[in-house]
């Protein structure tokens, strides 16, 4: 899954002070620097992150714009890999942007789902259909004052709310083979829609899997098309789905769930359908 989130920047204002010194009528005056004095040496921007470089993060740090270096050997129980990173562009139209500028801070996720798609492979329902999705970071203000203009793009795993799993030792192609698909597919702990409804990595225990994704038509202007329309536009596909993985294709039983408003507009405009495990 590549969820996206909405990110926020906190924004650091440095101030430098200039002090004057003042002295009595009959003081000598002050020395003037001299031109000789050394130039005071910049500070050198910090390193990029590497991709292919593997990390310990949370869930909480997953969602922030910005991560400190968890960096560990990728032998090492890791939950994040780094796919690709890229660079930021903070001139647009011969204007320097500011990292935490609208048109900035909205450049790390479009840069990384094209990465996470090509990263992990299968198939666009298949992706759809896993737990696997990107996180995206960049620089502090911080460290963008200081030069740095990085995007990093990780693969993490979301196994169960709020948790992120251990991945593989390697995750390019994850989605091509079935064992991948498999580990990390949609699954649920209950009927989708009840109280102890909840996703989950399918290596984790569950009674309900995710078998279809199903685009949804959009309303009117291109907008959200509405509860009822939405809902609609899954029953056809997700009773051929449920019907093709039951034991008795005329003793089955299905769900599907659809994007409301929020989700519609944060670009999610496909449903999900699902089925006994």
């Amino acid at each position: 899954m590549t969820t996206p989130w909405l990110r926020g920047v906190a924004v650091a204002v440095t101030v430098a002070a200039l002090l004057t010194g003042c002295s009595g009528d009959d003081a000598a005056p002050a020395p003037r620097p001299t031109s000789s004095a050394a130039p005071r040496t910049p500070d050198r921007p910090p390193a990029p992150p590497e991709a292919g470089s593997c990390h310990r993060l949370d869930y909480a740090t997953a969602v922030q714009p910005t991560a400190e270096d968890t960096t560990v050997p990728c032998r090492k129980p890791h939950t994040s890999r780094t796919i690709k990173v890229g660079r930021l562009r903070t001139a647009v139209d011969g204007h320097l942007l500011a990292v935490d500028a609208v048109r900035v801070r909205r450049q790390p996720a479009r840069y990384c789902a094209a990465a996470f798609d090509a990263a992990v492979g299968g198939s666009p329902e298949q992706r759809r259909l896993s737990m696997l999705a990107v996180a995206s970071f960049s620089p502090s203000v911080e460290e963008s004052d200081r030069g740095a203009t990085w995007i990093r793009c990780d693969v993490v795993a979301v196994v169960e709310p709020e948790r992120l799993g251990p991945l593989p030792a390697a995750v390019r192609g994850l989605l091509d083979t079935s064992q991948g698909r498999e580990r990390f597919g949609m699954c649920g702990t209950a009927k989708p829609g009840t109280p102890d409804f909840s996703r989950v990595a399918c290596s984790q225990p569950h009674t309900w899997r995710a078998t279809a994704s199903v685009d949804v038509p959009p309303g009117a202007k291109g907008g959200w098309p509405g509860a009822a329309k939405a809902q609609a536009a899954g029953k056809d596909r997700c009773t051929e789905a449920a019907r093709a993985n039951a034991d008795d294709s005329l003793n089955y039983e299905w769900g599907f769930e659809w994007p409301d408003r929020m989700q519609w507009r944060s670009g999610r405009h496909y449903g999900i359908c699902w089925a006994p495990a």
